[in-house]
């Protein structure tokens, strides 16, 4: 038989409010995901035994294979499908690490997704299902990567959304950015909610209605972030002064963040001049769907 391959694509924090901490110190989120064009490739070679090797001009931030969520993705569908067909996976890593992207979260789903086509099971099937919560939070969302509403703790996903396409540019100033950190320095206790604006009930149809809509709705990560890595506000402030951008965010909890244009001609010509300026930066004109 031959490979598998699957994309991984990066997934895109629109909006991302912090509506609490729960009394299990979980924190619940409420968030508008959508996925860009850019992303990481994984490949399954189903007549090879279970392996990962991480190749890419990201890779050698990746950690140790052994400890990479592709791995963790089979293990936990071997547990769900007993006797499961697994194989030797290939993990071409083109986005940064620690990234606010959700990178490993993508490339776990989209190993699911390659062993669920190589063993027959659809999508939605349960157990597949389960094996991307077990392997993390995040993966879920990323399984059938389609714009979402995600809620709770990433257990609780909308039906897809039929957003419109947003040009966009990705910025990432090489700064890694913890997650737990900055969950810490966002500073909520046990059973503390944080108050800010609901996401609207309809998004508009339009992408200046969508951008609206996004603009009302923060990044609630943005700050604490931002204070732990100062570096960030350079990047957001270098793509705010280019006249084409309509928006700029930083995604997850960052270090990247992304600006939105009107045209994906836009959208190139700025991630060009920002690319000349920082010629050390993460720089990628692409699509938010």
């Amino acid at each position: 038989m031959e490979p598998l391959r699957a994309r991984a694509p990066a997934k895109i924090n629109l909006t991302l409010r912090v509506e609490g901490r729960r009394a299990d110190g979980f924190h619940d989120l409420a968030s508008l995901v959508a996925f860009a064009g850019a992303g990481d490739l994984v490949t399954l070679d189903p007549a090879r035994p279970l392996s990962l090797t991480v190749t890419g001009p990201t890779a050698a931030a990746a950690g140790p294979d052994a400890d990479n969520l592709v791995l963790r993705a089979a293990a936990a569908f071997a547990g769900e499908v007993p006797g499961a067909r697994l194989g030797a996976f290939l993990l071409e890593k083109r986005l940064p690490v620690a990234a606010g992207l959700g990178g490993g979260s993508s490339d776990a789903a989209a190993a699911l997704r390659l062993l669920a086509r190589l063993n027959g099971l659809p999508l939605d099937d349960p157990r597949l299902v389960a094996a991307a919560r077990a392997t993390g939070s995040d993966v879920p969302v990323c399984l059938d990567p389609r714009a979402r509403m995600m809620s709770g703790v990433g257990d609780r996903l909308s039906a897809p959304l039929d957003l419109p396409v947003l040009p966009a540019v990705l910025v990432n100033c090489g700064v890694a950015v913890p997650t737990a950190g900055v969950f810490r320095a966002l500073g909520l206790a046990p059973g503390q909610a944080l108050a800010g604006p609901s996401h609207p009930r309809t998004l508009p149809g339009t992408p200046a209605g969508l951008i609206a809509a996004i603009r009302a709705v923060p990044n609630d990560l943005e700050p604490p972030a931002t204070g732990l890595a100062p570096a960030i506000l350079d990047a957001m402030a270098r793509l705010a002064a280019a006249p084409e951008v309509r928006l700029v965010r930083m995604s997850g909890s960052g270090a990247t963040v992304f600006a939105v244009t009107d045209t994906c001609r836009t959208a190139a010509a700025v991630a060009r001049r920002v690319l000349a300026a920082e010629p050390r930066w993460w720089v990628k004109p692409t699509i938010l769907r």
